[in-house]
């Protein structure tokens, strides 16, 4: 290629470049003036769930924990002294009140009875032919035949032997009870523990460890302690007669274990906590509730009828104040200041603030501002209490 040809090819080539330059920034500058002269869009709606309030009932409840007692726990013990035969029960198993439980070997006792019977039956014969000579004296002293002394003499030989039969009678009660401890039978209705003694030992009534031990489950109690300021509320309820239902929770108080009633109210204030025992009492017909087991008691104090509810998890706190995202017809939320009442688990009581039907939003609070437009999912109302 010529000097003069490269020379014609560089200038087309700077010039379409230029145009190209040209082109480019006209463009954007009247994208610019478009985008100015076009009016801002306004962000898209926040898409929340709502909530409704409704009317109803709810409980007024007092949380505390609370150990599980049972109402008997009986250490079974010997009553004589021998050797333990047999043992009639397995460890763990349930017993009713009045099944044997273990037999001591009763020949001994077998034997002393049968003594004690002997005894008897002489000494009563022995009674039985002074008696007969006692009246034949006051005849004879009737007749002025003997003198008096013998008369007294032999009154006081019958009344003698009279308690000698007495005593006699005693011994033979004595060796019959001490037969019937040889058959060691339940005190209680409960759950046997684990067996302490063997058969084939030599039990003794000394030994303070016992043979097994009984624990009844059925019913059974639990108690715990609740701050003295409900005490005058307490004992209100329980002087009106009104039955105060306890139940039963889990450690994570999402499962109820059991449902029962209050059984007594202690007779004085801990000074050193601040808080008086209660004691709840519970069928346990399925053995949920084991003893020393702990527990999350729930008292029902009280119950408000006819109130605005809510869902716990719609209500927001800054610092002292709770309120919560109101939305409103157009479509906006709004802060509205709330007033609680009593919370029961998911459902809080609204006492100020909310009406029945209201919907409030329940979730992206931290995206929500007074005023933002949104797009509510559904509202849900509150099942009453």
């Amino acid at each position: 290629m010529s000097r003069t040809s490269m020379h014609r090819w560089w200038r087309w080539l700077v010039l379409a470049v230029i145009v190209a330059g040209g082109a480019t920034l006209g463009w954007k500058r009247y994208a610019l003036a478009r985008s100015k002269a076009q009016p801002p869009r306004a962000p898209p709606a926040l898409v929340v769930t709502t909530v409704a309030a409704s009317r109803g009932d709810i409980a007024v409840n007092l949380d505390a924990l609370g150990t599980v007692t049972p109402i008997a726990t009986v250490t079974v013990m010997t009553r004589v002294d021998g050797q333990l035969m047999s043992v009639n029960y397995r460890e763990g198993q349930m017993v009713r009140q009045g099944d044997v439980l273990a037999e001591i070997d009763p020949r001994p006792f077998q034997a002393q009875l049968l003594q004690a019977q002997g005894q008897y039956r002489r000494d009563v014969a022995s009674l039985r032919g002074a008696r007969i000579d006692l009246e034949r004296f006051r005849n004879l002293y009737a007749r002025d035949a003997i003198q008096k002394q013998q008369v007294d003499d032999q009154l006081a030989t019958v009344q003698q032997l009279e308690g000698s039969v007495d005593l006699d009678r005693g011994m033979v009660e004595s060796a019959k009870v001490n037969l019937v401890y040889c058959r060691i039978t339940s005190p209680v209705s409960g759950r046997v523990g684990l067996r302490l003694v063997d058969p084939g030992n030599i039990v003794q009534t000394t030994v303070t460890t016992g043979l097994l031990v009984i624990t009844q489950l059925q019913p059974i109690t639990v108690v715990f302690t609740v701050a003295e300021d409900y005490v005058p509320q307490i004992q209100q309820q329980i002087r009106t007669g009104r039955h105060l239902v306890v139940e039963a929770l889990d450690r994570a108080r999402q499962k109820q274990i059991a449902t029962g009633e209050v059984l007594a109210l202690d007779n004085q204030i801990d000074p050193t906590t601040g808080t008086v025992k209660l004691k709840a009492i519970f069928q346990n017909e399925d053995e949920g509730l084991f003893p020393s087991q702990f527990v999350n008691a729930r008292l029902q104090l009280d119950v408000h009828e006819g109130v605005t509810l809510l869902r716990s998890a719609a209500v927001q706190r800054n610092g002292q104040a709770a309120f919560v995202y109101l939305v409103k017809p157009d479509r906006t939320v709004a802060v509205q200041p709330v007033s609680v009442g009593a919370v029961d688990g998911d459902t809080a009581e609204i006492v100020k603030g909310l009406q029945p039907g209201d919907a409030v939003a329940s979730d992206n609070f931290d995206k929500l501002q007074d005023g933002m437009r949104v797009s509510p999912k559904g509202a849900v109302a509150v099942e009453a209490g």
